[in-house]
């Protein structure tokens, strides 16, 4: 793999935004360098303030990968998928940023999985991935919580009145009494 991509295919708007993405060095003074581009305005916007968006970025930054202690192309992955969900306020932002790296993680567990060559390293990997794919799904489910903002939809299927019976058919809200108390 080289990194490069093909040309997109002539249906594929041109014009779309580019998305963030980092460069990472270390200097002479072993100070991590991070050169940002791409739009960073939905991550910003999520954060709230630059205080959070940039600590996220510098903790992205050091995510690095197997065997690499800064990884630009696993950096830019995880700002991609945070930007890519659109995170409405900072707590989404950070459980984003969890599950990007979490992702990374159990991807990289697959991939070890696959060339276990033995059976403890085969149990190892196998163990740290099932907990690794139920974190992630255990962040699905709360992110989608979170938007949803707890709201749940119930769906009649049917219901029965009988003669004499009443119904209320729409959105019932509790609250207090109108007439106040006796």
């Amino acid at each position: 793999m080289t990194g490069k991509r093909a040309k997109p295919p002539a249906t594929v708007d041109a014009s779309r935004r580019a998305g963030p993405s980092v460069a990472l060095e270390w200097d002479s003074a072993d100070a991590l360098r991070v050169e940002q581009s791409g739009d960073y305005g939905r991550i910003e916007a999520g954060a709230g303030n630059a205080q959070v968006a940039d600590g996220l970025l510098k903790q992205i930054a050091v995510l690095g990968s197997q065997g690499q202690r800064i990884d630009p192309v696993a950096s830019s992955f995880a700002l991609g998928f945070v930007d890519s969900m659109a995170p409405r306020d900072a707590a989404e932002t950070l459980l984003l940023a969890q599950m990007a790296a979490i992702h990374q993680a159990t991807m990289m567990l697959v991939r070890r999985l696959n060339h276990a060559r033995s059976l403890p390293q085969q149990d190892a990997a196998e163990r740290a991935l099932n907990k690794l794919a139920r974190t992630y799904a255990a962040q699905m489910d709360t992110l989608k919580r979170y938007r949803s903002k707890g709201q749940q939809v119930v769906r009649v299927e049917r219901v029965n009145i009988e003669s004499g019976g009443q119904a209320v058919v729409g959105n019932v809200r509790h609250g207090g009494r109108a007439d106040g108390p006796e």
